[in-house]
C-alpha cells in the first residue's frame, strides 16, 4: 500500500532541471540572431544608398521596378529611398545604440553598485542620494533634454539615454552584494586578509552575472524604443543616420496611400521588441530557478 501511496508523487514530482523547453521556446533566440545577423552583415549584401533620393523613384509600391533597373523589394517612400535598405541600415543603428548604451549603463552601474553594496559607508549614501534625483527625472525625458541641448551624434544619444539607464544595473548588483557580504566564505575571505577589491572581484562580482545578463537583455529593448522614439521625434541622430524611427516618421504622412513605408519598419522594430522582452522574460526565469535550486 505504501508503494502505491507513492508512486504517483514519484512520477509527478520531476525535477524542475529534467523539464524540457519545446522547441517554440527557441523562437525569440532565433528571431534576435537574425536580427543581429543582418545588422551585421546586411549592409554588405545591400547595393542602394539609404539616403540616396530620386524623385523618378518616389511612393514606389513593393516589388515595383526602379528607374535604373533594379527592384525595390519593399517600395521606397516620399524621396525614392529604397526602404528595404533603410530598415537594413536601421537594424545597424538600433543594435549599434542598444549594445553601446547597455554596455556603458552595464559598466557603470556594476562597478557602483558592487562598491556601494559591499562597503556601504558613505558611497552607499551618496549612491542612494542620486538615485532619488534621477529617479525624480522619468528616463525619456531626460533623454530628450540632453538629446536636444547638444550637436546631433550617435555618441550623443547613447550618452544620453545612459544617464538613467545605468541606475537599473547599480540597485540590482547593490542588492546581490548586500546579500552576499555577509556569507561564511566572504566572512573567511575578510578574515585572511584579503583586499577588498579582490573579494568584489572574485566572490561578489561572478554571481551577479546572471541577473546581470537577464536585465541587459531587457534594457536592450528599452534602449532600441527610446532611440527610435527620439528619432521619430527628429532629435538625437543626425539625419545622415538611417532609423527606424525617422523612417517610420517620414511615412506618417502617407499612412492612407503609401502605408508600407511607416508600417514595415514598424513591425521590424515591433517583433524586435517583443522579441527580445520574451528572452528578457526567459533568462529571468531560468536564473530565478537556478537560485531556487
Amino acid at each position: 500500500m505504501a508503494d502505491l501511496a507513492t508512486a504517483p508523487e514519484t512520477l509527478t514530482a520531476a525535477p524542475p532541471r529534467a523539464r524540457r523547453r519545446g522547441p517554440l521556446s527557441r523562437v525569440p533566440a532565433v528571431v534576435v540572431g537574425c536580427y543581429l545577423l543582418v545588422a551585421v552583415v546586411g549592409p554588405l549584401l545591400i547595393h542602394y544608398d539609404p539616403v540616396h533620393t530620386s524623385l523618378d523613384d518616389r511612393l514606389l509600391s513593393p516589388g515595383s521596378r526602379t528607374s535604373t533597373g533594379g527592384t525595390a523589394w519593399l517600395g521606397t517612400d516620399g524621396l525614392g529611398r529604397d526602404l528595404l535598405a533603410q530598415i537594413v541600415y536601421g537594424a545597424r543603428t538600433s543594435v549599434l545604440i542598444g549594445v553601446s548604451t547597455v554596455a556603458l549603463s552595464c559598466l557603470v552601474g556594476v562597478v557602483l553598485g558592487a562598491v556601494a553594496g559591499y562597503f556601504r559607508g558613505a558611497v552607499d549614501a551618496v549612491l542612494a542620494r542620486v538615485f532619488d534625483i534621477l529617479l525624480a527625472f522619468p528616463a525619456i525625458l531626460l533623454a530628450i533634454v540632453i538629446a536636444g541641448a547638444f550637436e546631433r551624434s550617435v555618441l550623443l544619444v547613447v550618452l544620453a539615454l545612459s544617464a538613467t539607464g545605468w541606475i537599473t544595473f547599480a540597485r540590482v548588483t547593490r542588492g546581490v552584494a548586500l546579500s552576499l557580504r555577509e556569507r561564511p566564505w566572504v566572512d573567511a575571505a575578510r578574515v585572511l586578509g584579503v583586499p577588498g577589491r579582490k573579494i568584489l572581484a572574485r566572490h561578489v562580482l561572478p554571481f551577479t552575472a546572471g541577473p546581470i545578463v537577464a536585465l541587459a537583455t531587457l534594457e536592450f529593448a528599452l534602449v532600441v524604443l527610446a532611440e527610435a522614439g527620439l528619432s521619430f521625434l527628429g532629435i538625437g541622430l543626425p539625419l545622415s543616420t538611417v532609423s527606424w524611427g525617422q523612417t517610420i516618421a517620414n511615412g506618417k504622412e502617407y499612412l492612407e496611400t503609401q502605408w508600407w513605408i511607416s508600417t514595415l519598419p514598424g513591425i521590424a522594430l515591433s517583433l524586435l521588441i517583443i522579441n527580445i522582452g520574451i528572452l528578457g522574460d526567459q533568462l529571468t526565469a531560468r536564473y530565478g530557478r537556478r537560485r531556487s535550486d
